[in-house]
């Protein structure tokens, strides 16, 4: 018999009332399709310090795969699209790092203003990709689980 997965979900506190979205959907996906998943969550600042934490959680071995989440907009200071890139980036090197597989539900729109229709609309999206990412996460845990163990038949 096979276990159930064990997933991580890292949220990034800005915007969090937008960024929260994409764990509600990650865990309404996961009890509709794996209900027995588990997930841990944890909070950090910002999308920056996403690629960090996901890379020690990913070196504990206690996680099929990590998901994380953030919301990175153009506030008129610095270049969000840089920042957006290095956490992407950051986040991909640190699945590389560890084997373990890390997703990105990080999103950067290219126009963003704290009205009432762009929260609707971004936390309505957020839902959906989190969703997406739950999707993501069982296929390439039992993607993994079954090239550890070629021959074996894979149950989805």
């Amino acid at each position: 018999m096979t276990k159930s997965p064990k997933f991580a979900f890292i949220k990034a506190g800005w915007h969090a009332d937008i960024v929260d979205q994409a764990l509600a959907g990650f865990q309404q996906r996961l009890d509709e399709t794996a209900p027995g998943a588990e997930v841990d969550v944890f909070d950090v600042p910002g999308a920056f310090e996403m690629p960090l934490l996901a890379q020690k959680l990913a070196g504990t071995g206690k996680y099929d795969a990590i998901a994380a989440a953030a919301l990175v907009v153009d506030g008129g200071i610095y270049r969000h699209d840089f920042v957006a890139q290095a956490v992407v980036s950051g986040l991909m090197e640190a699945g590389l790092k560890t084997g373990v597989p890390v997703l990105s539900v990080s999103l950067t729109p290219h126009h963003f203003q704290p009205t009432q229709a762009h929260q609707g609309f971004f936390a309505a999206h957020f839902v959906e990709k989190g969703r997406e990412a739950a999707d993501a996460a069982v296929q390439i845990s039992a993607a993994h689980r079954l090239a550890a163990h070629p021959g074996q038949k894979q149950v989805a």
